[in-house]
């Protein structure tokens, strides 16, 4: 448990892309959606839109899979998904944020990088 509340600390302040809130203060990331296995390099985070046809699901998705992917050792597999029965797209978004090529052609996109960055700004702090 321990681990998991280290590890969620690299989440926590990751600010909602359209309210001046975090997904924590919004109840879209939780501590209990967090699942960290060392021993096999694999972390899982599940997340809750605020609403079943949330069109920030994908943007939310990519900004906790950036901010990882900028946080943790190389060696971790992530996924990104929604919680099962929250989201009217839950599949197509899944297959989205957890599809590298996608992925990496959305990081591309300078304009999403800046909304991206805006998203995890100031994430680092510990409280």
């Amino acid at each position: 448990m321990g681990q998991i509340l280290n590890f969620s600390q690299h989440l926590r302040h990751i600010n909602d892309p359209e309210h001046p809130l975090t997904l924590e203060q919004l109840h879209v990331m939780e501590l209990n959606n967090v699942e960290v296995d060392d021993a096999c390099n694999r972390v899982v985070v599940r997340f809750t839109p605020t609403i079943p046809h949330c069109s920030m699901a994908t943007l939310i998705g990519l900004s906790i899979r950036v901010k990882l992917l900028r946080s943790l050792p190389r060696r971790f597999k992530v996924d990104v998904l929604i919680s099962p029965g929250t989201h009217q797209s839950e599949d197509a978004v899944n297959r989205q944020l957890n599809d590298k090529e996608r992925v990496a052609a959305a990081l591309e996109n300078n304009h999403l990088m800046e909304v991206l960055n805006r998203c995890i700004a100031n994430t680092d702090r510990t409280t």
